[in-house]
This record gives structure tokens, C-alpha cells and sequence, in this order.
């Protein structure tokens, strides 16, 4: 009696195993497919180094400028980020489409750039950067547009001794005649180390030493286009 117990609680085990066993086609669980990242958008308009007077007048301040480039792959939607070169200040945007219309400030120099961007991943795709004059009142001359630092680069450390700061400017109109190159340890920096027709200059740096620097770009009529500030340390 007590072996055919036994051997009817070894089928009732079997059974519930068989139950519990998962699906029975025998197949594997199909993973889903890894999300491709996005590839990086190609800009159209506005073009670089350009002025721009296409857009439609909202003020007499004002414009709503369309912003065109080529769609990229893998991309489900777009930031676009435009920014206002004399204030520093970013306007992010989003959209679906490979384009949108963006009002900005007119007579006032941008940059602008795409970051495509896909759902299921972190990665991300970046255009190039493009510059350009937002047209304002019918000028006969435009401001250059702020210098970029090239080295050394904002928020590096370098090594102290002979330091060499480099930049980079364009005007629309080609007439850039000098650079003030303006540095210390004060943010912002007030002492004028030269005027120089050169995008670089060498100077001593001091170890454990942060220093603040921006350049003034002047151009054949007069008008002068400030830089941001930039900062590196001296180790």
C-alpha cells in the first residue's frame, strides 16, 4: 500500500513539472531588436557664414526664420538649437518634421545645429554648426561674428609655461582687421594683454592657476563683436 502511494505522488510530481515546463514548441524566446542610433542631419538653411533674408517680419525686431536640413536615419524626432551669438543664450526646439520655423531676433548673428534623436536609445546624431546674420535693418556693414576659442579648450587643464591661445572669427563681409585678446584671473577678465591682426597668442601661465580670457573681434568699420568667456586652468 505504502509503495503504491509512493509511486502515484512520483506521477503527480511528474505532471506538475511537465505543467510548469514553459511553452512546449521546443523554440527560444526572440529578442527584440536592438534600436540603430541615429545618423546626423546634413544642414540646409540658413546656410553658414551667410546672411539671412528669407523669413517672414512678425516686428519690426523679430522674424520667424524656417530652418531646413536633410533628414537623417534611424531618427524619430529633432532638437534644433539655436543660439544667439551676442547673448549666449540657446533656443532648443523640437520637432518630427526635417524643418521648422523659429522666431529670432533680427540684425543679430546665430549659430545653429541638429541633434536627431531616437526612441529606445541614449545615442544620438549631431550636424556640423552653422553661423549666420539674421537681416535686420538694411546695413551696409555687418559686425563679425564672435570668436570661438580653438585652443586651449573651455574647461581644460593644461600644463603651465608657455601657453598658446588660439581663436577663431569670420565676418560675412571678410574685413576683420583685429583682435583684442583681453585675460585674467577674474571672471569676467578686464586686462587687455594686445591688439593683434593674428588668431593666436603665447603667454606665461602660472601652475594651480585659473584663467578667464575672451577676444574682441573688430572689423574695417568699427563694429566689434565680443566673445563669450572662456576658462582653462594651468596645472
Amino acid at each position: 500500500m505504502k509503495k503504491f502511494k509512493n509511486t502515484v505522488l512520483e506521477i503527480l510530481a511528474i505532471s506538475l513539472c511537465i505543467a510548469c515546463g514553459g511553452s512546449d514548441d521546443g523554440g527560444e524566446v526572440t529578442p527584440p531588436e536592438a534600436t540603430l542610433p541615429p545618423s546626423a542631419a546634413s544642414l540646409i538653411f540658413p546656410e553658414d557664414n551667410t546672411e539671412c533674408n528669407e523669413g517672414t517680419l512678425i516686428s519690426e525686431t523679430q522674424s520667424e526664420v524656417v530652418f531646413q536640413w536633410n533628414a537623417s536615419e534611424n531618427t524619430d524626432f529633432y532638437t534644433v538649437s539655436v543660439k544667439n551669438l551676442n547673448t549666449g543664450n540657446t533656443l532648443d526646439v523640437e520637432t518630427r518634421n526635417a524643418e521648422t520655423g523659429i522666431i529670432i531676433e533680427r540684425g543679430v548673428p546665430y549659430s545653429w545645429f541638429v541633434t536627431s534623436r531616437a526612441a529606445g536609445t541614449a545615442e544620438i546624431g549631431e550636424s556640423s554648426v552653422y553661423k549666420f546674420y539674421n537681416a535686420g535693418v538694411p546695413v551696409t556693414n555687418h559686425s563679425p561674428f564672435p570668436a570661438e576659442a580653438i585652443t586651449p579648450r573651455v574647461g581644460e587643464s593644461v600644463a603651465a609655461g608657455a601657453v598658446v591661445l588660439s581663436w577663431e572669427s569670420t565676418d560675412i563681409d571678410d574685413d576683420i582687421v583685429s583682435y583684442e585678446l583681453v585675460l585674467d584671473q577674474n571672471n569676467p577678465p578686464a586686462t587687455s594683454l594686445q591688439n593683434t591682426a593674428e588668431s593666436s597668442y603665447t603667454f606665461e601661465a602660472t601652475a594651480g592657476t585659473v584663467y578667464y580670457w575672451r577676444v574682441v573681434t573688430t572689423d574695417a568699420a568699427g563694429n566689434r563683436a565680443p566673445s563669450e568667456v572662456f576658462q582653462f586652468k594651468a596645472d
